[in-house]
Formats: structure tokens, sequence, C-alpha cells
């Protein structure tokens, strides 16, 4: 058996649950771990190489159970490989590859120079000797999953900035020149994802790095990389690759990957997939609400909520707003569905939900002055999860802490885990489309409103706004 027959590839997301690895940059190492093992997984099995996966959630797993689910996927053998994924920290920029005494340098070569090919600062790959034991590896994952073939990779540093940036932007193409690098070692056909070939562009007259990107789709910094250019400069005729985006992965289980668009928002998120911002919250545990343009969020692709035909069982801090955001209809529809005369709703009520579909954001030319109105009402009802305060609720919904404390009859700041609050919403908020010329100034003005105002109920961190985009006037 030659060294390059295929027998299997095992996936490792390093550190998960309790052990989050390194954290910089709002980053965490475990949650860029599990996010390039999942796409890493989905392309191994397109690609037909036989793979396995430790984990596909956020799972602490003990160096036993870790190392048994290496061991236990195609035996010992050394023709698998043991791809362990990891993010650096502590001094350094680019990514490196770590690889067992036990075999040669060949497929960390590989793999690194297919990192760099897409565009990341190589460092170097090499072997780590356990110091009190030189003839033997330093990390415990290649170590004790002898005789496999077992790498690490470490893709970057998550406290160095340029990594961080490029992480962000390009994480997973370093990801997809690994899986090229397994495919060639192996001598599998490799086939990129559809759409991830580079092309070809012309400059012509009047063409900036800026349009162009803009054109296709890509950030400045990605035409740049692909191209090896160090300026903004370009010239007539001057032939440029355009690296197309990697598609989306399909990841095991319910869920999907969102990148951030410019002008989204947890709440426009929220709307679009029918999920509560908490869910996506602890889902991708964010620690802040503020998105970043081309971020990525793990959003579950079913309704969080279980309705069996057309019918929904109102559960504990249910509103009529809540559950009508939630299947995307409007009060009116839902009350008019269930022939109710008043908002208020009872635990265990069975509500019809109409059959109504989801509308479409208008294009530009179809953009009308006409403003639509939807009822908030008067009081949301809010249960305490862990890690909530006072603070965090109130400005979550924009009210002050004593405002809460008075509408809650509170005496002190403590607060219990599935303790019901009621929150004060006192104001009917407008639904507005975004057209041409529009600026949150001139919003503000038109509606004697403020710009902080707006801002802040739709979780903006710019003043740019998009033709299209949703927001909601107070």
């Amino acid at each position: 058996m030659n060294e390059t027959e295929i027998i299997g590839v095992v996936v490792d997301a390093g550190h998960g649950g309790n052990d989050p690895g390194a954290v910089a940059s709002g980053l965490k190492e475990k949650d860029f771990n599990l996010k390039a093992s999942l796409y890493m997984y989905e392309r191994f099995k397109e690609l037909g190489i036989p793979v396995v996966i430790t984990k596909t959630t956020d799972e602490t797993l003990t160096r036993e159970e870790r190392i048994n689910r290496v061991m236990s996927a195609f035996g010992r053998n050394p023709n698998v490989i043991l791809i362990s994924n990891h993010l650096n920290a502590s001094g350094g920029e680019g990514a490196e590859v770590v690889y067992a005494l036990r075999n040669s340098s060949a497929l960390s070569a590989m793999v690194l120079d297919e990192i760099a090919k897409k565009g990341q600062v190589i460092r170097n790959y090499y072997q780590r000797r356990l110091p009190s034991n030189p003839s033997q590896d330093y990390h415990y994952i290649i170590r004790d999953t002898e005789p496999l073939q077992s790498i690490i990779v470490e893709y970057g540093f998550i406290d160095n900035q340029n990594d961080v940036g490029r992480l962000r932007n390009k994480g997973l193409d370093y990801v997809e020149g690994v899986v090229k690098a397994i495919a060639n070692y192996k001598q599998v056909p490799y086939i990129p994802p559809i759409g991830f070939e580079d092309n070809t562009y012309t400059v012509q007259s009047g063409d900036s790095l800026w349009k162009i990107a803009n054109e296709f789709g890509i950030t400045v910094e990605d035409l740049k990389t692909a191209n090896g250019l160090t300026t903004n400069t370009i010239s007539v005729n001057q032939q440029l690759l355009i690296p197309t985006t990697i598609p989306e992965p399909s990841l095991p289980g319910d869920y999907i990957v969102y990148t951030v668009q410019p002008g989204d928002s947890l709440w426009k998120i929220s709307t679009q997939y029918k999920i509560p911002i908490d869910e996506i919250v602890k889902l991708n545990q964010l620690d802040t609400t503020t998105l970043t343009i081309n971020q990525q969020l793990l959003i579950p692709s079913l309704p969080a909520k279980e309705v069996i035909e057309s019918t929904y069982i109102v559960q504990p801090g249910d509103s009529l707003w809540k559950i009508a955001n939630e299947f995307n209809v409007t009060v009116d529809q839902l009350k008019t569905a269930n022939s109710l005369s008043t908002n208020l709703l009872s635990v265990g009520q069975k509500l019809i939900i109409p059959n109504i579909g989801k509308p479409s954001i208008p294009k530009e030319d179809e953009i009308e002055e006409e403003i639509i109105e939807e009822e908030i009402p008067q009081n949301i009802i809010y249960i305490v999860k862990s890690g909530d305060s006072l603070y965090s609720i109130a400005k979550r919904y924009g009210i002050s802490v004593d405002e809460l404390k008075s509408m809650n009859n509170l005496d002190s700041s403590l607060l219990l885990i599935g303790q019901q609050l009621t929150i004060p919403s006192l104001e009917n908020y407008i639904t507005y489309y975004v057209k041409s010329g529009d600026t949150l100034y001139s919003l503000a003005n038109k509606f004697e409103s403020n710009v902080d105002k707006i801002k802040k109920l739709n979780n903006l961190t710019t003043n740019n706004l998009s033709i299209g985009q949703v927001l909601l006037i107070p």
C-alpha cells in the first residue's frame, strides 16, 4: 500500500465547549475551528473522499474522548490523515502547519503552499518535540494518534489585526486550500466548488479597483490579494484575476451560514429567517449585538417553534406581535385568522397561522411614498435568561433601568432565570423602505425623529444606507 492510497480523512475542530481556545479581537478560536471543520467535512464528501468529523456542534471533549473519536474513525492506519483545525496567538502573523515526527514534510508543504495561493501570509511547517521526552511529539493530538498522518493547521493569529481581517473575509478560502492539498496528495480529482474558479477581467478606461470589486461583489482587498497588488493603481488593458466567493457550505444538521451584508442588523436577520434574536445570539455566542460586514452567522434553517397543520400553541412570554413577527404575518392578519377582538393571549391557547407568503423587498423603481405602519403591543413579556441583567435588557428595548424597575415593581437589580418582566413599549413604529437619495438625517427630519434613535432601534453602526433596506422609524 503506497503512502497516498485513499483510506480516509478525520477532521477535528480544535477546542470547543468550555474550552474557547484563544480569544482576541472579539473572536473565539473555537468558533472558527468549528466553522472551518464543518466546511471541510462537506467538501471532502463532495469530492468522494471518505471522511469523519469529530464533532458537529460546540461540544466539550476530553482528551480521551477526542482521541477515541479520531482513532475509531478508520482504525490505526498510516494512510489515514488527521487534520486538526486551529488559530494561533501570542505574537506572529500568517499560517503554519505542525506535522508528526513519524511523517515526512510532504503533506504539510503542500497544505501551506495551497493556503499561500489563496492569499494568506505563510510562516513555516515544522515538527515540535515534547521537552520532557524529545522522541515524542509535543501536541497530544499528534502524539496520541500514531500511526495516523496527523497535522495541525494554524490558519493565522487571532491577536494580529492583519490576520483577523483576512480571516474574516477569506477564512474559508484558506480552508478550501487545505481541501485541495489533501485531494492532490491523495491523488483524487479536485473539483472546486461551483463558482470558485478564478475569472479574468481586462481593465477598461475609467475603471478603479473599487469599481471592479463592487461589480463582482468582492472587496478591494480580495482583488489586490488575488493579483499581488501593493497599491490601488491599475492600467487600461491590465489583466486581473477575479476570485469568486466560496458558496456557503451545507452544514450537517439544520443550520445555514449567513454572511452579514451592509445594512444588516440582528433584528433584520431575525425577521428574515423567522428566528428570535436571542437564539441567533446564543447559537453564535455573540458578546454584542453589533455586526460587521462579511461576518458569518449560523442560522437554524427550521422555525424555532413547532407549527403543526398551520397552528401554533402560545408559550409563556408570547405576544401577538412576537408571534406575528416570527411567522412573517401582521398582527391584524393573525387576529383576523383567529377572530380575536383584543391582543390578549393565554398560555396554551391554539392559534391559526395564516399561510401568507413572505413579502419581497421592492425594487427601487417600485418603491412608493406609501408608509406601512405596524402595531406593536403596549407591553412585551420578557423571560430572563442566563447572563441577563437589568442594564442589558433595558438597553435592548431602548428604555432606562429605572423604567424597567418601576414597571415591574423591583426593589433591587437582582434577576432570576425564568423570571418574567413586563417591557413597556408605548410607541408605534413605522416600517420604511429606503429609497435613492435617502439619508438618516433626511429621514429623521421627515418623520420628526432623530438619527441616534433610528440607529439604535435598527442596530446601525454607521450612517450608510442601501436602497431597499428596511428601517424601523420611531
